[in-house]
């Protein structure tokens, strides 16, 4: 059976679904991989093109809120915001839970390039982490 993991963020629009594709990446076929938010504000098409760069598709995922995950016994869930930490509901669940707060890309400010670069160098932690996260934990 294959391990389930939820990645948790506040908007479950930049951190979380770029977490998701990395997840879903180094896992493979050993883990079923969710993102949610606290609320939904719609997948960033920023985070879909620096992705896409890194030869990713995330153009298909959806942004969805953790009461549509309520009834999944999750092995893991990872907030990805201090702002997810702090307002994750309660989950009657056996997950063990991690944390890692990202800078969260969609406030970066400045040039396109800028902000481009931004996304990018938060996309190079994230996928590290994720890589990391796969190694020791399935």
């Amino acid at each position: 059976m294959n391990q389930k993991i939820l990645v948790l963020c506040t908007g479950n629009s930049c951190r979380s679904q770029i977490a998701e594709g990395y997840l879903r990446y180094f896992a493979g076929k050993k883990a079923d991989v969710y993102s949610a938010g606290v609320e939904t504000h719609g997948v960033n098409p920023k985070a879909i093109a620096t992705m896409k760069e890194d030869g990713i598709n995330i153009s298909n995922h959806t942004s969805n809120n953790i009461d549509e995950y309520r009834n999944i016994d999750f092995d893991f869930v990872i907030t990805v915001c201090d702002n997810a930490k702090e307002r994750c509901p309660f989950f009657p669940t056996k997950a063990k839970k991690f944390h890692y707060n990202f800078p969260d890309p969609a406030k970066a400010t400045g040039t396109d390039e800028e902000i481009a670069e931004e996304f990018r160098k938060v996309r190079q932690q994230i996928k590290a982490y994720c890589k990391d996260f796969i190694t020791e934990n399935l």
